[in-house]
């Protein structure tokens, strides 16, 4: 892979509000393409310099065009950043491969577990792509405050240190800092299941609970990831990183969180389907819930706060009811499933 600055082309598919974002933090550097599932959508930012869908607040870089068409998108890039949920995943990947070089790393910013597979998102890569090397970026990425440049931290996760090194150069920005970390397993997982806990916070909020509330189900649940990732492969200290705790207490506490406004919402009695209506934006945790309680049940490892995350979303359990449920649960030592 050659060095950032030698990239002649950077090219991010999916327009949503984090991959305008990321197209745009590129753009900067090098010559970088946005691709949009929707032709207006991608001709708007050509013409206007903005998307006014998803950032319609923020001027977009020259160096940036869009386009709809995905052979258009991908042709010579040297990096391509996927941007897409992870129910459209695989599909947008299988449509780009026939135009990529076979060396071209795919680097995936989607927070989530696929639905069925139970994959994980760079799992789908290597099943889709097999001959592409991969990377996740991942951390706490509120995409409000990193467009107005507020100082935040992300890590590149790969198993190869120096493409790690080099993507590091490429995501890093003045007030956007990139780590690297090869536990790829660790990193991927603690981004996704991050948004089932913030469900719940967002619950607790909902139902009126106060910051000892909130601070007990953060802790507690980054126990439920930890246990899961490092059955799933994960090292025990990436958890406690910015791909686990920092990406956990922005997405649990802050009022931009997609998921923990799914679950305050959840708590005030709306039914899932008219909240999700509402809104353009993905919250990854409602897709995410189930599959993670399916990993979870796969390798043997309890997840409380997750399973009620569940129950509350399927319409199983009424949001009151779940406070009863975890707090009745038979009493444990705190590092109980740790090591």
């Amino acid at each position: 892979m050659r060095q950032p600055l030698g990239i002649g082309k950077v090219c991010v598919l999916g327009a949503g509000s984090w991959g305008t974002a990321m197209a745009a933090m590129c753009a900067v550097k090098v010559p970088t393409t946005l691709w949009a599932r929707r032709p207006e959508l991608a001709d708007g930012i050509t013409r206007h310099g903005r998307n006014d869908v998803y950032l319609p607040d923020v001027a977009l870089p020259a160096g940036l065009r869009a386009t709809s068409l995905m052979a258009e998108a991908v042709e010579g890039a040297d990096v391509v950043v996927m941007a897409v949920p992870s129910h459209g995943f695989r599909a947008v990947l299988g449509a780009a491969v026939p135009d990529l070089a076979n060396d071209v790393p795919v680097v995936s910013l989607t927070k989530g577990v696929e639905q069925g597979s139970l994959a994980r998102m760079t799992e789908v890569i290597a099943e889709v792509a097999p001959v592409h090397p991969f990377g996740v970026l991942t951390g706490p990425n509120l995409v409000g405050e990193i467009v107005a440049g507020h100082p935040t931290a992300s890590v590149i996760a790969t198993a190869d240190a120096a493409a790690a090194a080099e993507l590091q150069q490429l995501f890093s920005t003045g007030s956007f800092r990139v780590y690297t970390n090869p536990d790829v397993v660790g990193c991927e997982l603690g981004g996704a299941l991050k948004n089932v806990v913030a469900i719940a916070a967002g619950v607790a909020d909902g139902l009126g609970f106060g910051d000892n509330t909130r601070a007990a189900l953060i802790t507690r649940g980054v126990a439920e990831l930890t246990r899961l990732g490092v059955a799933l492969g994960g090292q025990p200290m990436t958890f406690g990183g910015l791909t686990g705790m920092g990406d956990l207490v922005a997405t649990c506490t802050s009022r931009r969180s997609r998921n923990r406004w799914v679950g305050e919402e959840l708590a005030k009695g709306r039914p899932l389907g008219e909240i999700t209506a509402g809104t353009r934006m993905v919250a990854e945790g409602v897709r995410t819930s189930a599959a993670v309680v399916e990993l979870a049940a796969r390798v043997g490892v309890e997840m409380p706060i997750a399973d009620q995350v569940v129950a509350v979303l399927h319409g199983l359990t009424p949001a009151v009811e779940v406070v009863a449920a975890l707090m009745g649960r038979d009493m444990k030592p705190e590092l109980h499933g740790l090591g």
